[in-house]
């Protein structure tokens, strides 16, 4: 041991106002219909949302412009959960999907961000774009990234099982 005392380190701000956006595409082998519908009936996306060590074990849904939404994801290591909720401001079947996103936690971690998804036919494929922001800090929008990326490998599983 060096003798030194551990520090907890400080968030990375994210200064350059590009950056504070979270950006992540996929392709997925199942109509955009079918997509779009995933993430708008709660039979769906309660099979999907959330990475695979926190998978979503409560989705309420109002899926229409100013209704609300609430989860709720729970560790398969420990059960502790992690409450989320937002508000819809657009949806536009089965091309977008805009709403609010903040986890009920206090901080950086309960702050407000904004989630565009847009879905776009390619054959009998879907081209899905997500776009989150702002993000403060690097380490925020990472972890997002890496949720995001987790859920969606579990859609596209699903989708594979529901096409």
């Amino acid at each position: 041991m060096s003798g030194r005392t551990s520090v907890p380190t400080r968030p990375s701000p994210i200064a350059d106002a590009a950056e504070r956006e979270l950006l992540i595409t996929r392709v997925f082998d199942a109509p955009r219909e079918l997509v779009f519908k995933a993430w708008t009936d709660p039979r769906h996306i309660t099979s999907w949302w959330g990475p695979a060590n926190f998978p979503v074990t409560q989705m309420d849904m109002e899926v229409r412009p100013g209704g609300d939404w609430r989860g709720c994801l729970r560790s398969v290591a420990g059960g502790r959960e992690l409450r989320h909720r937002g508000v819809f401001r657009e949806v536009v079947p089965p091309e977008r999907l805009v709403f609010t996103f903040a986890w009920e936690a206090e901080g950086e971690r309960g702050r407000e961000t904004l989630v565009t998804l847009t879905f776009a036919a390619e054959g009998d494929k879907t081209l899905m774009t997500l776009r989150q922001e702002p993000f403060l800090s690097v380490e925020d929008r990472e972890e997002h990234r890496g949720d995001w990326i987790g859920a969606f490998d579990r859609l596209h599983e699903h989708m594979a099982s529901n096409a």
